[in-house]
């Protein structure tokens, strides 16, 4: 059963919605700053979106509705098919609401009564079950908390509720806000740069953190149809595969990833020369850009085409996965690819340079993958419906 792509919607550094993206993708990158809005020692660049935060609900959530109401509106769903369809929810984060309670923690620990919003925000912060109330939604419901795997699986389980008939309409994606307890967990791991990122360049330095969300319209083919849709884009295929090599760097030789790729190659039933190009993870650390582009070169050979949007909106973590996938599917629809930005020189531990000019065709197939810590690895293929 096929699982059409009816809607997007994106909000991050990069822009407000898949308009502003599409032309930000296509020219120069922001410039990533210190903070403006987190209480930190650290001042290193990172990805903020320009929102000011209502502190009524997570700005999690704020984030994801934004990109939840853009999608929805695109793909012309009405209240009315929603709620006669199977619909089910499948949304990836990795931070959500749960860090932002140290304050509150701290008062209470030391004897105080604080406010117990925090409390509120917190059981009120399942940003799949928030989407299931709001829309007054009776299909399945997961969030997945997978690391910066977590926007990737989201929309793979969601494809798959289609797939297997379980659902008509899935909404899936990856949301997270910047935060300062994986701010300060990065730079102890001495991976964040003091720079903005440059993925597979020679002088990659680390990667710089940021915010948002991506959010797609699942639908089978017949329910699409139902509504005259014409389908453009649909997901091909899928693959997922944790090498459990360490709690945080992937496995050196890319034994999950090439796992996962040749997964999402087989479901889609196509062949590594069928995919156009391959907007990688690429986050500008050491270990993974060395560990995807080595193991992009060994599957898919000296003529690999690929590249990392991190340099548009940092690394935004559980939203990550979601956010390049609209990316692939915006480049698939555009008919032409962007540039990696950030790349200049290529190092001696990687064996075929990303893509560095823009580049137009007819493209049928493009990949998107993610690493994630713990070893965990997904691979989702977007086909162009002809």
């Amino acid at each position: 059963m096929s699982t059409i792509i009816t809607g997007m919607g994106a909000v991050s550094a990069a822009g407000l919605g898949c308009q502003e993206t599409t032309t930000r993708l296509f020219a120069e990158p922001v410039t990533p700053q210190a903070t403006t809005r987190l209480t930190t020692s650290l001042t290193l660049p990172v990805f903020e979106v320009d929102l000011q935060s209502s502190g009524k609900t997570s700005r999690t959530q704020e984030l994801l509705d934004i990109a939840l109401a853009e999608a929805l509106n695109s793909s012309g769903l009405s209240g009315s098919e929603l709620k006669n369809a199977r619909v089910g929810v499948c949304i990836g984060t990795s931070v959500a609401c749960q860090l932002n309670d140290i304050e509150y923690y701290s008062q209470l620990r030391s004897g105080n009564n604080p406010d117990n919003r925090p409390v509120e925000t917190f059981y009120q912060g399942n940003p799949a079950e928030v989407i299931q109330r709001k829309l007054k939604l009776s299909g399945p419901v997961f969030t997945i908390a997978n690391a910066c795997s977590s926007g990737t699986d989201a929309i793979g389980w969601g494809s798959a509720l289609i797939a297997n008939g379980i659902c008509d309409i899935v909404i899936a994606g990856g949301a997270d806000e910047l935060n300062r307890v994986p701010l300060a967990g990065f730079n102890a791991l001495g991976v964040c740069g003091d720079q903005p990122c440059t993925p597979f360049d020679a002088n990659r330095k680390g990667l710089n953190l940021g915010e948002g969300a991506g959010v797609v319209v699942l639908e089978s083919l017949a329910h699409a149809e139902s509504r005259n849709i014409n389908p453009e884009l649909m997901v091909a295929g899928y693959g997922a595969a944790t090498d459990a090599y360490h709690i945080t760097a992937p496995h050196p030789d890319g034994i999950g990833l090439e796992q996962a790729i040749h997964q999402a190659l087989a479901s889609a039933e196509i062949t590594e020369q069928d995919i156009a190009f391959i907007n990688a993870h690429g986050t500008g650390t050491d270990s993974n850009d060395r560990c995807e582009a080595n193991t992009l070169g060994r599957i898919f050979g000296e003529q690999v085409k690929y590249l990392s949007t991190k340099r548009f909106t940092g690394h935004t973590l559980g939203a990550a996965g979601a956010l390049e996938f609209i990316f692939t599917a915006i480049m698939l629809q555009q008919g032409r690819v962007a540039i990696s930005s950030g790349f200049k020189v290529l190092p001696d531990d990687i064996p075929f340079a990303p893509i560095t000019r823009q580049f137009a065709g007819d493209f049928s197939y493009a990949m998107s993958t993610s690493l994630a810590f713990g070893g965990c690895n997904s691979a989702i293929i977007i086909q162009k419906v002809r």
